[in-house]
Parts: structure tokens; C-alpha cells; sequence
């Protein structure tokens, strides 16, 4: 059973009903518990659950050091095209937005690694638009060896492949695998995404199962939040991360909060997320899942990125560029996926992380 026809289970499923007849007491009830079950979860991400916040982020905070010790990676993405043949309505790389199109060449991929590692960063996210003409397989293994070069970890995010196409990838030096459902809403999705094929749910909602089957080391999922309500999205990343760990015990998986930001095309948000959501989806992940990456990027504040240090987060993006070659000159005039929302250089997070009594780390672990 893919996790596709897993959360079938809950088609129809009242959240506001749900969240309504929630209790303060059931909710001091459930940040007690030990193991927490998916209504458990459900609960801590309700509205009610804001009145108890406070408790969740030293619970989430304790659980986090024992799993992690006080230790944050830095990781950066590198965009190497936004060509795409999806219309994404909220995206800045949708097709139908009139933006400066292009794809690094690999000298210029080369330019751009000299500049990212010399940060000291040694975990890059390869970041393409879905275009398999403009960035096909074989492009995108040879970025991969170039990238092993000068960094230990190489993720990637790209358009959905076949388990054979991560295979290849893999053994081309992928690590890991990130893709974002952007809304567990099969409906809004079909609204959301009007060309391409990216219009196809269930091929993409089981993308992470097709790479854990060809052995990559780790997954990550998430939400796009601002699309949907918060708390029926959160839910089902959450469930979707705990249906990875299940099924694919080999591999590390991780889950991340994108929050909507400023994009070519100026889509608004349906609902607005706040700081405090943000807080409260990262306490009530970690509560859930107490063994579980949990990322925070550069579309977040500084503020707010320093404050949820000691919550949960693993993983901190640095420095971030989303044009395309944009550490490099040959990048600076072309149009970002979005606005980044944290410009701080990898020195003021090293240090930002140190001050709140935490190690930065720019080598994951499990590549020594």
C-alpha cells in the first residue's frame, strides 16, 4: 500500500469538527504522552493547541537534544536551470511567467561550487526546474559528479523519476532525495497545477517511495504552506514522514516547512501563516516524530530561524541564492524560484547558532 492509498483513509475526514471539540486538557494530555498516535498529532497542530505552545517547545526541545545532541548541519541549494514545463500557479518558474530562462553550463556549475564551498558548506541541494528536454538524466549525472568534488553530501531536488532514474542518480553520487508535495488537497492540487507533468498527484505524492526503493540515504517531504489551511496539510507531511520512516527503515528521513514567499507571477496566499504556526508545526513534529530531520530555510526570518534552534531543527540553509548560478556572476541577473527572506552569510548563522549555545556542523555525519 503506497502512502497514495494510505491517507485514503481519511478522505472526508471534519478537521475543523475535529479541532473544535478539542479540549485544554486533552491537549496537557497528549504533550505528556510518550508515543503519540495520528489523532495525537492532529491535536497539536489545532488552533487550541496554540494556548499550549510554550509547553510543546520544551518538550520538543528536550526530545530534540536527546535524538540529536545541540548540534545544527548548514546546507545550501544550487539552482541550475529554471526552465519548466509546469504551470504552477505559485511558483516563479511557471511556464507562464515571462522570465529570463536559462541552464549552467558545467563550467559554470564548476564556478559556483568553488564559491559555495569555499563558505566551508560541504551539503549542497542540487535545485532544477522540471524540464527533462533542458536538464535531462544524463545532464543532471554529470552535475552530480561535479558536485561530489567539492561537497561531501549532494541531495537533490528535481522533477519526479522513475526508480531506474534514481538509480542512476544515484550511483552517479546522489545522496538524497527532497520533493515537496505543495498540497495533500487532491483537489487543489488539480487547481494549483494546470500543465505539465506535474498535474499528476499520485505520481508525485509516491516519488519518495520510488527513490527509498532505489536506496537513497535520505527523504525529505513537506508542504508549501500558504496554499491550503495549515492544519490539514501539516497533518498529512507529518503522516507522510512517519509512512517513509515505516516502510524505509535504511533511510534518514526529513520533513521541511516552506512557507509561501514573493514570486514572479505574484501569487497570494490563501491562508496566511504565521511565526507562531511555523513554531507549532515544528513542536508538533518532533512530539510525532521524535527521530526526524527537520529543515528550516532561508524563506524563514533570521529571527525566527535563531528562535527555533533549540525546538527540533537539524538543518539550516545558509547563505541561499534561488537563481539560477546566483554565487556566481553569470547568475545575478536572472530571476529567483522566490525571494529569500534570510540573506545572512554562513559566518552570522555559524554564529547565530552559537549563540544559542548550539554547533554548527557543515559535515553531515553519515558521509564520513
Amino acid at each position: 500500500m503506497s502512502f497514495y492509498d494510505f491517507k485514503k483513509q481519511y478522505d472526508g475526514f471534519d478537521f475543523k469538527n475535529f479541532c473544535r471539540n478539542l479540549s485544554d486538557l486533552e491537549i496537557v494530555k497528549i504533550i505528556n504522552k510518550e508515543n503519540l498516535s495520528e489523532t495525537d498529532f492532529l491535536a497539536l497542530l489545532s488552533p487550541k493547541a496554540l494556548n499550549r505552545i510554550e509547553d510543546m517547545a520544551q518538550k520538543a526541545s528536550a526530545i530534540s537534544t536527546k535524538h540529536f545532541g545541540k548540534s545544527v548541519l548548514l546546507y545550501a541549494p544550487l539552482y541550475v536551470s529554471n526552465f519548466c514545463i509546469n504551470n504552477c500557479v505559485y511558483c516563479g518558474f511557471s511556464t507562464a511567467n515571462a522570465i529570463k530562462r536559462e541552464v549552467l553550463n558545467f563550467k559554470e556549475i564548476e564556478d559556483n561550487c568553488k564559491i559555495v564551498s569555499g563558505y566551508g558548506i560541504r551539503h549542497i541541494l542540487l535545485v532544477c526546474g522540471e524540464s527533462p528536454v533542458k536538464t535531462s538524466l544524463e545532464y543532471l549525472q554529470e552535475c552530480i559528479k561535479i558536485l561530489r568534488k567539492y561537497f561531501d553530501c549532494v541531495d537533490i531536488e528535481i522533477y519526479p523519476l522513475e526508480e531506474s532514474g534514481y538509480e542512476q542518480l544515484r550511483e552517479a553520487g546522489a545522496d538524497g532525495l527532497a520533493v515537496y508535495q505543495e498540497t495533500y488537497d487532491e483537489d487543489l492540487y488539480k487547481i494549483l497545477h494546470t500543465k505539465g507533468a506535474k498535474t499528476n498527484y499520485r505520481y508525485r505524492i509516491e516519488t519518495c517511495e520510488r527513490a527509498g526503493r532505489a536506496g537513497y540515504r535520505s527523504l525529505n517531504v513537506g508542504a508549501l504552506l500558504g496554499l491550503n489551511d495549515f492544519v490539514s496539510e501539516m497533518f498529512f507531511a507529518g503522516l507522510h514522514a512517519k509512512y517513509l520512516q515505516k516502510n524505509f527503515p535504511q533511510s534518514e528521513i526529513g520533513i521541511s516547512f516552506p512557507r509561501l514567499r514573493p514570486a514572479a507571477g505574484g501569487y497570494e496566499p490563501k491562508t496566511i501563516i504565521s511565526d507562531k504556526h511555523i513554531i507549532q508545526a515544528i513542536c508538533a513534529v518532533r512530539l510525532f516524530i521524535n527521530r526526524i530531520n527537520v529543515s528550516v530555510s532561508t524563506r524563514e526570518s533570521n529571527a525566527l530561524r535563531k528562535n527555533a534552534i533549540p525546538l527540533g531543527i537539524t538543518r539550516l540553509s545558509a547563505a541561499s541564492s534561488t537563481q539560477v548560478g546566483g554565487y556566481a556572476k553569470s547568475g545575478k541577473d536572472s530571476d529567483g524560484q522566490f525571494k529569500i527572506n534570510d540573506g545572512a552569510s554562513v559566518e552570522d548563522v555559524k554564529k547565530m547558532i552559537y549563540e544559542k549555545g548550539y554547533q554548527p556542523i557543515m559535515k553531515d555525519w553519515l558521509s564520513f
